[in-house]
């Protein structure tokens, strides 16, 4: 899908629980600025009426009639018939609302709305990583090209979404690719959003430095200490880190073993990949033991980070090679090396999100226009 060069226009929004920032995307580029309005979380008319106004407000800056309404907002939800389920951060939708079918009555255009998560993934698919690697495979005179993606993002929490083939993975009740749920490695008790996250990197770092979680830094501050440029505890700031990767490479590794493809990580907390991705990539390179003392690789595929330029020439090389087709004098190129990359947004998480909010409603719209 190439919508870079489409001259439709969508009307998309970024939904939080204290600000709902409205904006409309043409070409896959934002077009006009920011309409930021209170989200009013606790008061439903209040919420609704915000996001009605912000939307009203946003088509009077537009040159053209919008085609559709496509945005992220938090689950649970049943995001194919745009049904709002009880939100933490938003509680006047505790007992469901019909968020989308409102929307739809008031602006008379489709409506569509998703994870943040999945949006992610879909446009780091379309206008992000996915294309970016398989440029620079093209361009080394490698076999191989990826068609899957796992997206991540890191940040208040732990999210993902899923990119198969082109398309975007949702699931039968809307929950595909819930990975903050798999099992903490760490504290199999729990989830691995207890480490994985802003929460879970500021408890390690208290618990190894033997402080109190409230008087724990910023994941900024931890960062800066376990770099060296800041004072404080520095082996508790690794040790927060090296939990954070270790938790996080283990869910990967769960994930990526039932979807076979890249994995790109997004989100706030990516900006300290150079303390975490270390850990992390370890971790997915490590093994399993037998019951008799044999160890064999817990991942069928090597795992590279893509982020440090030995790894990711060796990631491009891979084992590219010609053949003989049996009975011809004929070659064909066989890559033998079973391989998955791990790297960081290059398009930035924002970005991302409204891309793929902008590529999954013209996607739709192109698909009802075939049938």
């Amino acid at each position: 899908m190439n919508y870079f060069a489409d001259k439709r226009i969508v009307m998309t929004l970024d939904a939080g629980g204290t600000n709902l920032v409205f904006t409309a995307i043409q070409g896959q580029r934002q077009i006009t600025s920011e309409i930021i309005l209170p989200s009013n979380a606790d008061n439903l008319d209040k919420c609704i009426s915000s996001i009605v106004s912000g939307f009203e407000q946003l088509k009077t800056k537009l040159k053209q009639p919008p085609v559709a309404i496509s945005f992220a907002f938090p689950g649970p939800a049943d995001y194919l018939n745009g049904i709002i389920g009880d939100l933490p951060n938003l509680p006047a939708f505790r007992g469901g609302v019909a968020l989308g079918p409102i929307l739809k009555n008031k602006f008379e255009l489709p409506v569509y709305i998703n994870n943040d998560g999945d949006l992610y993934a879909y446009g780091e698919a379309i206008a992000g990583y996915l294309p970016y690697i398989n440029n620079l495979l093209e361009k080394t005179g490698s076999p191989k090209q990826y068609k899957n993606l796992l997206g991540l993002t890191l940040g208040t929490g732990f999210g993902a979404g899923i990119v198969r083939d082109g398309n975007l993975y949702l699931g039968d009740n809307s929950i595909a690719a819930e990975i903050w749920l798999l099992r903490d490695i760490i504290s199999p008790s729990t989830h691995v959003e207890e480490h994985v996250s802003i929460r879970g990197l500021r408890k390690a770092y208290a618990l190894a430095a033997g402080i109190n979680f409230e008087n724990s830094p910023t994941p900024l501050d931890i960062f800066q200490i376990a770099s060296g440029n800041k004072p404080g505890n520095k082996p508790a700031a690794l040790e927060a880190f090296r939990q954070f990767g270790k938790v996080a490479g283990d869910a990967i590794s769960n994930a990526i073993t039932l979807i076979d493809g890249l994995v790109v990580i997004g989100g706030g907390l990516a900006g300290a990949s150079d303390i975490f991705m270390p850990f992390l990539i370890d971790e997915m390179n490590s093994n399993y033991t037998s019951p008799d003392g044999r160890q064999f690789r817990r991942l069928a595929a090597n795992v590279y980070n893509l982020e440090d330029k030995d790894q990711l020439d060796k990631f491009l090389k891979g084992a590219a090679k010609e053949i003989i087709i049996y009975g011809t004098n004929q070659k064909a190129k066989y890559d033998s090396e079973i391989r998955i990359g791990v790297g960081i947004s290059i398009i930035g998480t924002s970005k991302a999100i409204f891309t793929g909010a902008y590529a999954f409603a013209l996607k739709m719209l192109d698909e009802k226009l075939k049938v």
